[in-house]
C-alpha cells in the first residue's frame, strides 16, 4: 500500500515549484516502497472492553503522569516477536521493544513455555527457602561476566538494581559521594534520582546529597568531538582534531571530570561512578573513545568503585559484545541489569565481586520477589534463546545495516542531524538547523511519530528536548524490517517537508 501522493499527482499539486529535481526527491522515485514485511502469525480477536470505555477508566483511576504516545493512543491486544497488534487487528513493527525491554521477541515460544511450566509447578516462595532455579540461573548469568564478577543479587527493576549498586559502593568504600554524567538516566526512585541528570525527570524537592554530575562527553552536541571520536558505524559530521589515534575530545572531557575531584569532592574521596555504556533515555549518546577507561582509572585511584549500568545495553544488543562496557575496554566493579534480562518479565540483577558483596552482610537486606522461581526460569530461557538464535550476531549485522541506511537520511534531509549507536541500540537526532544543532520542534516531532505509526512503524523518543528517535527493537528483527523502518522514516520526513511548503 502506498501512503502519500503518486509522483504525477505530486507534480501537478506542486507545479509552482520550479526545482523539478527537488520535487522528484520530495515525493520519491521508482525505488521508493514501504510495504510492511509479511508474517504468517494471525492475532486473536480482541474481546476486551470498548476503546472509549478504557480511556474513561484510565482518566478516572490511573495517575495522570502515565502518558501514552500518539494523539489517539494505541490499544495493544497481542504481540508476537517483532510485531504488535492493536484491538482492531492492525499490525505494527515494534522498533522500540517495550522501551528496550523485549529482547528476544514478544511472546517468544520458548520463554512462554519456560514461564508456563514453572507457574504450573511453583509460583513463589521467596528466597528464605532454597529453589534450584535461583542458583542454576545465577551460575549461568555470572558465567557471561568477565573477571571476578561472579556474585549476583536478583531484584525486579532497573531502578532497584541501581539503587542497590549505589548502596554497595558506599558501604564497601566507606565513602559517600557518587559521580554520574549530565544527560544520564538511572531510574526514578528517591535514591537514584540523585544520579539521574535530566531536568525533565527531576522533581522540585531535595534528593539525598553527595551526588555530582560531571560534564557529559557528547561528541555531537558537546564542546568537543568530531568525526573520529566514537565507536560506531556512524560518526558525526563535525570536524575533528584527533591525531594519531589519540582522541582530543576524550582528553578534554576527562579534564572536566578531574575538576570534580579537585573542587567538589572531600579531599578527592569518592564512593563510585555510575555510567551507561551508551546513554539510553538521554538520546543514545556515545562517549568518545578511551574516555570511560580513563574515568574508571581516576575513580579507582581515589578509592571509588565503578558501576556499569547495562540495563539497556546488555545481553548482546550492541552487537560486537555481550555487554556494552566491553566496547570501552573496561571491567567494572558492579554491573546492573534489567529490561532485556527477562524479555519484559519483571527481573533485574546486580552482579559484583564476592569481596564487595560481603558488605551487604553488615545489616539485613532482603527483596521479597528477588530470585522468584518464575522470573529466574524466564531469565534462563532468555539466555538460551540469545545463544541458540545467535541474536547478538543479528544485532551486529542488522544493526550495522540499519545505521548505514539511516546515514543516508542524514545526508538527504536537513532535519536529520546525527545518526549514532551500535548494534540495535540506535539514535537519530532531529534538528531545526544542522549548523546550530538546535532541537527539532516538538510539534513537528509529534507529527512525524504520528505519520510513522499510521504507516505501521512504532518508534521511541528520547533526549532532553525529546528530539531523538530511539530505535531499540526486539533483537530478532530482520534486514527487511530494517529496510521498512528506513522507508517509513523517509516518507515521514518527506511529509514534513511537504507540510512546510
Amino acid at each position: 500500500m502506498f501512503y502519500g501522493l503518486h509522483y504525477r499527482a505530486a507534480m501537478k499539486c506542486l507545479k509552482s515549484i520550479k526545482d523539478i529535481g527537488h520535487t522528484k526527491r520530495l515525493y520519491g522515485t521508482k525505488n521508493f516502497k514501504h510495504e510492511i514485511p509479511e508474517t504468517k502469525f494471525v492475532p486473536r480477536k480482541y474481546d476486551g472492553p470498548e476503546y472509549n470505555t478504557l480511556r474513561t477508566l484510565k482518566d478516572k483511576h490511573v495517575v495522570p503522569c502515565i502518558q501514552q504516545y500518539y494523539k489517539t493512543p494505541l490499544l495493544i491486544n497481542e504481540g508476537k516477536m517483532q510485531w504488535l497488534f492493536d484491538h482492531d487487528g492492525r499490525r505494527y513493527l515494534d522498533m522500540f521493544g517495550g522501551i528496550v525491554t523485549v529482547s528476544v521477541g514478544h511472546c517468544h515460544p520458548k520463554v512462554c513455555e519456560a514461564a508456563r511450566k514453572q507457574m504450573e509447578k511453583l509460583w513463589h516462595t521467596t528466597n528464605i527457602y532454597m529453589h534450584p532455579n535461583l542458583y542454576t540461573y545465577a551460575e549461568k548469568l555470572t558465567s557471561k561476566l568477565p573477571g571476578d564478577l561472579k556474585v549476583v543479587y536478583f531484584l525486579n527493576s532497573g531502578s532497584e538494581a541501581n539503587d542497590l549498586a549505589l548502596l554497595l559502593a558506599r558501604a564497601y568504600t566507606q565513602n559517600y559521594d557518587i559521580i554520574s554524567f549530565r544527560n544520564c538516566y538511572h531510574g526514578m526512585s528517591p535514591y537514584v534520582m540523585g544520579v539521574t541528570a535530566l531536568s525533565t525527570w527531576r522533581f522540585n524537592f531535595p534528593v539525598m546529597h553527595g551526588f555530582h554530575h560531571t560534564m557529559n562527553p557528547d561528541v555531537y552536541k558537546g564542546l568537543w568531538g568530531g568525526k573520529l571520536c566514537r565507536d560506531s558505524p556512524s560518526q558525526t559530521t563535525r570536524d575533528c582534531n584527533c591525531l594519531g589515534g589519540k582522541c582530543q575530545a576524550s582528553d578534554n572531557y576527562y579534564n572536566q571530570l578531574e575538576e570534580i575531584f579537585k573542587y567538589s569532592l572531600p579531599r578527592g574521596k569518592v564512593a563510585g561512578i555510575i555510567a551507561e555504556s551508551i546513554q539510553g533515555v538521554g538520546g543514545t549518546v556515545q562517549f568518545p573513545k578511551g574516555f570511560l577507561k580513563k574515568a574508571f582509572h581516576l575513580v579507582r585511584t581515589n578509592g571509588g568503585l565503578c558501576i556499569s549500568d547495562e540495563v539497556q545495553t546488555g545481553f548482546g544488543r550492541t552487537g560486537e559484545h555481550f555487554w556494552g562496557f566491553e566496547m570501552h575496554d573496561v571491567i567494572p566493579d558492579i554491573v546492573t541489569l534489567a529490561k532485556g534480562i527477562g524479555n519484559g518479565f519483571p527481573l533485574s540483577a546486580v552482579i559484583t565481586t564476592p569481596k564487595i558483596a560481603e558488605t551487604l552482610g553488615h545489616a539485613l537486606h532482603f527483596n521479597t520477589y528477588g530470585g522468584n522461581p518464575v522470573a529466574t526460569a524466564v531469565g534462563m530461557s532468555v539466555l538460551e534463546v540469545i545463544e541458540e538464535e545467535k541474536l547478538q550476531q543479528n544485532c551486529k549485522d542488522v544493526g550495522t545495516y540499519l545505521i548505514n541506511e539511516l546515514e543516508k537520511l542524514r545526508d538527504e534531509f536537513e532535519w536529520v542531524g546525527d545518526v549514532r549507536g551500535k548494534g540495535l541500540m540506535i539514535g537519530v537526532e532531529l534538528v531545526a538547523d544542522k549548523e546550530t544543532r538546535d532541537p527539532f520542534p516538538a510539534k513537528y516531532f509529534v507529527d512525524l511519530m504520528e505519520d510513522c505509526k499510521n504507516m505501521g512503524l512504532l518508534l521511541g523518543r528520547g533526549g532532553l528536548n525529546g528530539n531523538v528517535i530511539r530505535i531499540k527493537p526486539p533483537m530478532c528483527i530482520t534486514k527487511e524490517d530494517a529496510g521498512f523502518t528506513v522507508s517509513v522514516l523517509r516518507r515521514a520526513l518527506l511529509n514534513h517537508e511537504e507540510r512546510r511548503i
